[in-house]
């Protein structure tokens, strides 16, 4: 139990201190490890929530196959330059171009881009080239940007089509595997400072600048809180075409529902087969790029992105760092089916918030709450498990050493009944005491040493004849033995069996001393007595220790039948009740040399008994 303590106490503090750790790292958000898990987490629980309806905000222009086919792809500035015009006369607050517009084009196209992109507000794209996937980068809780990473170089439009309209960064952050994550709100090169495309987009759609604050961006009134990074979570609404999505050939020709680009937000950008930018989703293998920046822009526009901030991530250290102690506390608590019903109840409860919370807009890990529980909860029952192992092995060792005392099969029936015996019980049994005599004398010449051994010999002697014939040892006291049959419950070959042990003692002591040159001289001899008849079977002892026994006239009888065997010069004194039990088949008539009935006094008793003697044959 002090060792189960011990164990309880090392892994709850174990636990904590894994989860803490784990936790520092995931608030730092330099735990990469726990990022991977969670992608794949978090694309379940889009899949279990299910798609949305996107608000209206925002109408996509693709430049498809269709328009492809007929404009030629890319397209030509001129060409750009009557869609951005068509589009801009039905009035859209915004018109944002996802294309990259970093080398001049023809005189005549690049002039004509230029004058439509001053018609009407526009934002267009520039990209920032990172020199590898992962950017180190300093927190600072003075400079909210100083956790954003620098970019080599820029990508930036030319300088007539910069002047012409708003730029923003068109960056996105993905997972391993490719999948949106997050949008970077603001890019850094090495002299200058840009918005992401969908910031600059909703800003110039909103009117207003945007604000940092080393957690939350400001759009006016709206306040929308970031990750690490000034980084904006995203989740998506839905497959490919959630967004109300219209070809550019159609808005060309003037097929375009005016209603679909009045007041809203107009993003032009490829999906042409083959352009490469494409991204995988939860709901979709092959999102267009331009449908991730324009879910970007609605969630912004509408501040119902999903909320992944410092809070959050605290949130989940904590809960990081109290699961796994909740569950190794419930597992030591006790291993019973209310600790395990209040461990699935506690699973369930933060499976359900974890969900619910992420439907409802809050993006609370799931990788570090199980990162954090399953190796501490593991290592703690694998040690449990070794801690069990120990004390089987123990208790197996216990029951050996039982069995080597008690008869076969009394130590499982102990463990089958545990109160066994603990009222005393009447019931019939054969007695069978064993004694060696002249031995007190001898120990005094052999001296300690010897002593335990010619006993350890003894012992073993009457332990294997004991078990032999299914009888029970239930007292050992130095050179002599009492065993019973008829333990745990009588039955009908009790004394047949006692006869046969009683015997197979005599023929194995009479062996044993003449074969040990140490005791064979001297004058060294052994007794037995048997008898069997009603006996008083209890446990005898206190609480902590306790002896199972039989008393009553039938085992003082046995016992003083020794005496009755000595002092006629025989080994064996047995009782006629205990011969006629045992019947024409009791060894002592086909083995050695029997003699009686004849009558003795038995010390103590007032009544003589009849009784058979027999000595074995001489060897």
């Amino acid at each position: 139990m002090q060792a189960r303590r011990l164990l309880i106490t090392i892994s709850l503090i174990a636990a904590a201190l894994w989860g803490g750790a784990l936790g520092y790292l995931h608030m730092q958000g330099n735990a990469g490890f726990l990022d991977r898990m969670e992608a794949s987490l978090a694309d379940l629980r889009s899949h279990l929530i299910g798609p949305s309806s996107a608000p209206s905000v925002v109408t996509i222009v693709a430049i498809d196959d269709q328009t492809a086919s007929a404009n030629g792809y890319p397209l030509s500035r001129a060409t750009l330059a009557r869609l951005v015009e068509t589009i801009g006369a039905l009035k859209p607050k915004v018109i944002a171009l996802d294309l990259l517009l970093v080398d001049p084009g023809p005189e005549e196209g690049d002039q004509a881009l230029t004058d439509a992109l001053k018609g009407v507000p526009t934002v267009i794209a520039a990209a920032g080239v990172f020199p590898s996937s992962l950017q180190s980068v300093t927190s600072s809780a003075e400079d909210p940007l100083a956790t954003i990473p620098v970019a080599d170089r820029m990508m930036l439009p030319i300088a007539r089509f910069a002047d012409s309209a708003a730029i923003g960064v068109v960056n996105v952050s993905t997972d391993q595997g490719g999948t949106p994550r997050y949008i970077p709100l603001i890019s850094r090169g090495a002299q200058r400072v840009d918005a992401s495309f969908p910031l600059r987009v909703a800003s110039v759609a909103l009117g207003v600048n945007p604000a940092f604050t080393p957690a939350a961006l400001a759009l006016g009134e709206l306040r929308l809180p970031t990750d690490i990074g000034q980084r904006l979570p995203l989740t998506f609404y839905g497959p490919r075409g959630t967004i109300p999505t219209f070809s550019a050939a159609d808005a060309l020709a003037g097929k375009i529902d005016a209603k679909m680009v009045e007041g809203r937000v107009v993003v032009i950008g490829s999906t042409v087969t083959g352009g490469g930018d494409v991204f995988p989703t939860p709901f979709d293998p092959v999102l267009p790029g331009v449908e991730v920046m324009s879910t970007a822009i609605t969630r912004l526009i509408a501040a119902d992105n999903i909320v992944r901030d410092g809070n959050v991530r605290s949130f989940d250290a904590l809960l990081g760092v109290a699961l796994p102690v909740l569950i190794i506390s419930l597992l030591g608590w006790r291993r019973s089916a209310v600790a395990y019903s209040a461990i699935a109840a506690a699973v369930l409860a933060w499976l359900t918030f974890n969900i619910v919370a992420f439907s409802h807009g809050y993006w609370f890990s799931a990788a570090l709450p199980i990162a954090a529980t399953l190796p501490p909860v593991l290592l703690f029952g694998a040690m449990e498990l070794w801690l069990d192992r120990r004390r089987a092995t123990h208790f197996a060792a216990q029951s050996e050493m039982l069995q080597r005392i008690e008869a076969p099969g009394l130590g499982e029936w102990l463990a089958r009944d545990p109160s066994f015996l603990s009222r005393p019980v009447r019931q019939e049994a054969a007695a069978v005491f064993v004694d060696l005599s002249g031995f007190t004398g001898l120990s005094e010449a052999i001296g300690a040493a010897r002593v335990q051994e010619v006993l350890s010999g003894f012992f073993e002697l009457v332990d294997d004849e004991a078990r032999a014939h299914g009888g029970a040892i239930t007292s050992f006291m130095g050179d002599g033995a009492m065993i019973l049959f008829g333990l745990p419950r009588p039955a009908d070959d009790d004394a047949l069996r006692a006869a046969a042990c009683a015997v197979g003692l005599g023929d194995r002591l009479r062996a044993w001393l003449a074969a040990d040159p140490g005791l064979s001289g001297r004058k060294i001899g052994f007794k037995v007595g048997a008898h069997c008849g009603t006996v008083v079977a209890s446990r005898l002892g206190s609480g902590t220790r306790q002896q199972i026994t039989a008393t009553g006239d039938t085992v003082n009888v046995a016992s003083r039948l020794m005496e009755v065997a000595a002092s006629h010069g025989f080994e064996l004194a047995l009782s006629a009740a205990l011969m006629n039990a045992a019947g024409a088949e009791a060894a002592p008539n086909h083995q050695g040399h029997i003699e009686g009935p004849v009558s003795a006094k038995i010390r103590g008793r007032a009544e003589s008994i009849d009784v058979f003697l027999w000595r074995g044959h001489p060897l």
